[in-house]
């Protein structure tokens, strides 16, 4: 069997086309997450950017996100290593990152991009829009420590 670029290819060597195609589309890293100050530990939200559309999952304006959203972190192999911390467990960045292989139901495994959706592994019509809160509550919105 051929093996697939994912497999062949370090992080830092992929091309621009190869380093998207790793995102599954969960919309996962847009969810607002807290940190222990104390601990470091990440604590994720049902609370997502404003510029996730929580239907398909997919950034309102990719292009534009940095200048539209301050915190918005574009992942890049020069930052990954202080963001993989914070990233889903089934980032494909963050498992190729730590060696590990891509989840069966990733896209790029399945050539189904509606295998995330399917799988049950995106925030897809259950995250809330950071408009939608008071954003004093989020603690009240915490779905994992």
């Amino acid at each position: 069997m051929r093996k697939k670029f994912w497999e062949t290819v370090a992080l830092e060597d992929m091309s621009r086309e190869e380093w998207e195609a790793l995102c599954d589309g969960c919309g996962n890293c847009c969810l607002l997450k807290l940190e222990d100050e104390d601990t470091g530990e990440y604590a994720f939200t049902n609370v997502c950017c404003r510029l996730l559309d929580t239907r398909t999952c997919q950034c309102g304006n990719y292009p534009l996100r940095k200048q539209l959203v301050k915190d918005c972190v574009i992942l890049t192999m020069d930052n990954i290593e202080q963001t993989v911390p914070w990233m889903p467990a089934t980032c494909a960045y963050r498992l190729l990152w730590e060696g590990a292989q891509l989840p069966d139901w990733h896209p790029l495994i399945t050539g189904d991009k509606n295998s995330v959706y399917t799988s049950g592994a995106s925030v897809q019509n259950w995250a809330i829009s950071e408009y939608e809160i008071d954003m004093d509550d989020l603690e009240d919105y915490i779905i994992e420590g």
